[in-house]
């Protein structure tokens, strides 16, 4: 078995309405200093050894990530 994960975010020419919210809160809370945040997805699978890294790169491609606004890695996690 092997834990790999997924991380989504949003593609840097797309406007991240939730992270700019994040921003105003911090600013808001006195954390002075943070000038950007973009929120993004993470999914951690348990797979095993049967799935190669082109099936896991086509699992986030075609179901966990809107390619048309989002960008993704696929990483393997020592377990």
């Amino acid at each position: 078995m092997a834990r790999i994960v997924v991380d989504v975010m949003p593609k840097a020419e797309i406007l991240d309405p939730q992270g700019q919210a994040i921003v105003g809160a911090l600013g808001r809370l006195g954390f002075a200093g943070v000038s950007d945040v973009r929120q993004g997805k993470r999914f951690e699978l348990e797979v095993d050894d049967t799935l190669d890294d082109d099936a896991l790169h086509k699992i986030a491609e075609e179901l966990l990530a809107n390619t048309v606004i989002e960008e993704f890695s696929v990483s393997r996690v020592a377990q």
